[in-house]
């Protein structure tokens, strides 16, 4: 650092800088608390207009207005939204990411910041994962001011984190981690209190992707089910044997799951349709039956829908692969994480079968997720993510604002 001292002090302009070691400022908190208020004014905002996956085009207006107003020159993507913007100067650096799309999910609850978007809102938490990456922004960029960011980092608000395949493709082809080291973002965690995190070194979410299925066949009277191909029928067997199957011909350490999420055939109770459609979801915690899994999967559904005489038409969508944080990297968090909230606060988590395309990033780039709490403490409620009642504790911004900061002053050790 700058500094050269370890919990010793200097003179930047006209403030001494005490340091709590040779990398971390002592007022640290006091620089964060300084944005507190608007950050949590911006996070609400950004809840009651809420926009979906590559719509993001307001957001991505007032976060760039902020930076610029802060003296950083973020460059939007090529796409129209989402934007990056690097504070300091080197040819290396460390990269912080924020999703900032918001989810097709009516708002559901009764708050003054409530969704102004009919049939859309913030369910989550990319809102507050966008606040906290600006006041890192703008925290960052009084440190280089004042000369005492030692070299670059990378901050980046991406688009399209909730479509498949995700908006991280476009932060790649934007050539968005081109010189970055290690690379970090974080995700709110509605079970856990705020005040402490979740980590896990290795695969932290799993492989999700996307099987659209549609059958087509004569259709014909229900009176005579011999002369068509029963598509209604056949669909049911599809979403019910397929999965059993699935059961048989995979590992189950693999924790290979298909869950359907939507289904539709025919308009008329005595017709049997000439078409009917199927769809879900296909997670996985292990690469390799993730790899595996479309060849199966369209072989296995094939086989049932030729019993019943109909066609088929497999959509299969690649979406992520599993997040594996980087132990390196991870250890980096615990760190940071000790010395903004204490080892007490540092919790293990789970690995969850919820998809994230900062899989993508981490395939090129070592880095790390890492969950941090945003249940008010005491609150019995039960939210979720994706749920249109879900909400935070605001509290949460500042911490991972300190986190963050913390995570990039650490880096450069």
């Amino acid at each position: 650092m700058t500094s050269g001292l370890i919990n010793g002090s200097q003179t930047s302009g006209h403030r001494t800088i005490t340091w709590v070691n040779e990398y971390l400022p002592e007022d640290l908190t006091s620089r964060v608390k300084t944005y507190a208020d608007e950050l949590s004014a911006f996070r609400r905002d950004l809840h009651a207009h809420p926009e979906l996956s590559r719509a993001e085009v307001r957001t991505t207006r007032v976060i760039r207005q902020r930076l610029e107003a802060a003296g950083l020159a973020p460059q939007v993507l090529p796409g129209g939204t989402g934007l990056i913007c690097d504070v300091g100067e080197g040819d290396r650096a460390v990269g912080f990411r924020a999703d900032i799309d918001a989810l097709p999910v009516p708002d559901e609850k009764t708050v003054s910041y409530r969704s102004t978007v009919p049939g859309v809102c913030h369910a989550c938490g990319h809102d507050v994962h966008t606040a906290v990456l600006l006041g890192t922004a703008l925290v960052l960029a009084d440190l280089a001011r004042e000369q005492l960011l030692p070299r670059r980092v990378r901050l980046i608000f991406q688009p399209a984190e909730e479509m498949m395949p995700g908006g991280a493709l476009d932060v790649i082809e934007a050539h968005g981690l081109e010189g970055l080291e290690r690379i970090f973002t974080l995700h709110c965690d509605p079970k856990v209190d705020v005040g402490y995190m979740g980590l896990r070194s290795g695969a932290v979410t799993s492989a999700c992707d996307e099987l659209a299925v549609r059958l087509t066949g004569a259709g014909g009277h229900t009176a005579r089910p011999h002369l068509t191909a029963d598509l209604v029928y056949a669909l049911a067997k599809v979403v019910t044997e397929l999965p059993a199957v699935l059961s048989r011909r995979v590992d189950p350490r693999a924790g290979l799951s298909l869950v359907w999420g939507r289904i539709g055939a025919g308009t008329a109770a005595n017709a049997i349709p000439q078409m009917g459609e199927i769809g879900g979801t296909v997670r996985c915690l292990d690469l390799r039956a993730w790899q595996e899994a479309p060849e199966l999967i369209t072989e296995l559904i094939e086989a049932v829908a030729s019993t019943y005489g109909a066609d088929v038409e497999i959509g299969y969508t690649r979406g992520v692969p599993p997040v594996v944080n980087d132990p390196d990297c991870t250890a980096l968090l615990r760190t940071a994480g000790t010395h903004v909230l204490g080892a007490h606060a540092i919790l293990g988590t789970e690995q969850s079968l919820g998809g994230e395309d900062f899989a993508w990033f981490l395939e090129r780039v070592p880095g790390a997720l890492v969950r941090l709490g945003v249940r008010s403490p005491g609150d019995t409620t039960q939210r979720d993510l994706h749920q249109g009642t879900f909400d935070v504790d605001e509290g949460v911004i500042p911490i991972g604002v300190k986190l963050f900061v913390a995570a990039a002053l650490l880096s450069f050790r």
